[in-house]
């Protein structure tokens, strides 16, 4: 009588894949599902609604804003009657070492402290080395952060109503990531922004964010919580895309401190996770919907999408830092030049501090 082999009987085979497959699924399932979001937790949302608040009342001498009488009174008025002198407020939002602080310190050397102020948002859920210099004691109260969840708006709008309770003087907001750096001086990038030929009609400066309705991906993006789940409140022809970071108005930020409405349809968790870019879709949306007129719906910030990896830009290396890059960084569409650019690479900061003063600072 035959025997049957072990190697003949199915059994062990069987056997071998059942085993296989939680180790399979163990490794492959962050691959293939997506991650699960962060909630923005309610005691939080009450924590930014205090905050807000206070940021809202205290700011009764918003300098952009018109009088009760319904006329403009002159730039330099409307400075002078709250602020000696407009400052700009660099607000970083970052989950990890601000890997170009000595890069910013060089930034920040030749520029008068009645000129800046420094805001950092750090996700307390990561361990991140002890801020020195210039931004020493610059940490704010911070929630933890997370990819493709309304937690980075939650952290933008924190870091735009603390910059505005501390400080009524701030009169632009540049909200800025870990992997940034300047294309120019303080003092260019200063000057730029106050400069009195940007006025527009009605006697205001504008917001630098971009702002988007023509990408082919907006169906898909606009319904990533769920088909037309953002009505009423947002219609799909109101929807607007742009890049997350921007140079923003007291009186824009005052907005989108104040909005209640659009929040409650942004903070909605996504299905669609590949879609789901809720920081670059909230401002945009809010003030091309509230004061379209007064933004140049351009950013300030260079990104080279080109070769965009899962969602992310392009990242230069220390190989393509040259002063070639700088100056074609710089280089734009618009009648300005670019201020900011993003994505580098921490180990890039060596050669763009060999030609900070040479040629980033060299206007």
């Amino acid at each position: 009588m035959a025997t049957i082999s072990a190697s003949s009987t199915p059994i062990i085979p069987v056997l071998i894949l059942l085993i296989s497959l939680p180790i399979l699924f163990f490794f492959l399932a962050p691959r293939i599902l997506p991650p699960k979001q962060i909630p923005i937790l309610h005691t939080d949302e009450l924590d930014d609604l205090s905050l807000f608040h206070k940021a809202i009342a205290a700011d009764s001498g918003d300098i952009t804003a018109p009088p009760r009488s319904g006329r403009l009174p002159s730039v330099r008025s409307r400075f002078s009657a709250s602020v000696r002198r407009p400052k700009l407020a660099f607000l970083f939002l970052t989950n990890s070492n601000l890997h170009f602080a000595p890069l910013w310190e060089r930034f920040f050397a030749n520029a008068s402290s009645h000129h800046y102020n420094i805001y950092i948002h750090a996700d307390p859920f990561v361990r991140i080395s002890p801020f020195e210099g210039v931004f020493a004691g610059k940490s704010i109260p911070s929630r933890r952060t997370q990819r493709s969840s309304a937690t980075l708006i939650s952290a933008a709008r924190r870091l735009l109503a603390t910059a505005m309770l501390d400080d009524p003087s701030n009169a632009y907001f540049a909200l800025i990531s870990q992997h940034c750096i300047p294309l120019h001086s303080f003092n260019y990038f200063y000057n730029f922004l106050f400069d009195l030929r940007r006025l527009g009609k009605a006697m205001e400066f504008p917001s630098y964010i971009e702002i988007l309705d023509d990408q082919p991906f907006l169906w898909d993006r606009y319904n990533a919580r769920g088909k037309n789940v953002m009505l009423p409140e947002v219609s799909f022809d109101e929807f607007r895309v742009g890049s997350q970071f921007f140079v923003m108005t007291r009186k824009h930020s005052l907005m989108v401190i104040k909005d209640r409405k659009l929040w409650q349809k942004f903070k909605l968790p996504c299905f669609n996770i590949q879609s789901c870019y809720p920081e670059e879709h909230y401002f945009p949306t809010l003030l091309s919907m509230q004061d379209p007129e007064a933004c140049t719906r351009y950013t300030l910030t260079r990104v080279n999408w080109t070769d965009s990896v899962d969602g992310h830009p392009h990242t230069y290396h220390p190989i393509e830092v040259s002063p070639k890059l700088i100056y074609e960084l710089r280089e734009s569409n618009s009648s300005y030049s670019y201020m900011l650019a993003r994505k580098f690479s921490p180990d890039c900061l060596n050669p763009l501090m060999e030609m900070a003063d040479s040629v980033i600072f060299k206007d």
